[in-house]
């Protein structure tokens, strides 16, 4: 399988906003302007995460989403606050490729295998957020705020028997930090499922890009910091990581 790279759009009040270690969010620009030019850099697709979460931000979601469909190429994943297979409908509706469910993943157990029966699993992506590392690792909910007993590997591994076509891995205690990704626990979660995992929390520099794909199974690497700050972008990570022989897609 060709290996992915994927910008991460964190989105708050309709605005692009970055943080770290889930906290402290400082605004980055308008998502609009950031989807053309992520369009025009050669990203294999585009993660938009609502972590505001709401009802009120639900529609700013969508029309940021609509907007994105119409004047992008790219595939178009989306997230934060999904609750229900209607939540799914929406948007996909709206003109997402596919949907992340995270907290209600848990909530609702019945919800991923509902919502991969319903659209399809290539659809469906379960979202894992983590603290900690090896055995004391444990899933947080709510945008980081609600602590679980459930360790990454056993939930990605109960997800992908639900039906969930991707595990999203996002590691907190590295969000926001740009010292790279927690390559043991990416590692043991991509060897455990038989559906690609995406990667997230702590690129910093294109070498943990290439680390996180030489290194582990995993399908693709997510980045928010990494392009937002400075003049790193898709293309010269891509550029980049061909050039250490990583099998990548072919995009144009």
């Amino acid at each position: 399988m060709k290996k992915r790279v994927i910008p991460v759009l964190l989105l708050k009040d309709g605005r692009m906003v970055k943080g770290r270690q889930f906290k402290d969010y400082r605004d980055t620009g308008d998502p609009k302007g950031a989807v053309r030019i992520y369009n025009a850099q050669d990203a294999d697709e585009l993660v938009f995460l609502d972590i505001q979460a709401s009802l009120q931000s639900r529609g700013a979601l969508v029309d940021i989403v609509r907007n994105a469909a119409t004047e992008s190429f790219m595939p178009l994943t989306v997230g934060g606050g999904v609750t229900s297979t209607d939540d799914v409908r929406e948007l996909l509706r709206a003109g997402a490729d596919k949907v992340v469910i995270t907290t209600a993943a848990v909530k609702q157990p019945g919800l991923i295998r509902a919502a991969a029966e319903m659209f399809g699993a290539q659809c469906v992506l379960a979202g894992i957020d983590y603290r900690g590392s090896g055995a004391d690792a444990r899933v947080w909910l709510h945008c980081g705020t609600e602590a679980t007993e459930h360790h990454p590997v056993a939930l990605a591994k109960s997800f992908a028997e639900q039906g969930a076509g991707e595990i999203f891995l996002n590691c907190i205690d590295r969000d926001g930090c740009m010292e790279g990704y927690d390559l043991d626990m990416a590692a043991q979660v991509a060897d455990a499922v038989p559906v690609p995992v995406i990667v997230c929390g702590g690129a910093g520099h294109f070498m943990h890009l290439a680390e996180a794909l030489q290194q582990t199974a995993v399908s693709a690497v997510a980045c928010a910091s990494l392009f937002h700050f400075g003049d790193n972008n898709p293309i010269r990570a891509r550029s980049y990581l061909r050039n250490l022989k990583i099998p990548l897609r072919v995009l144009k």
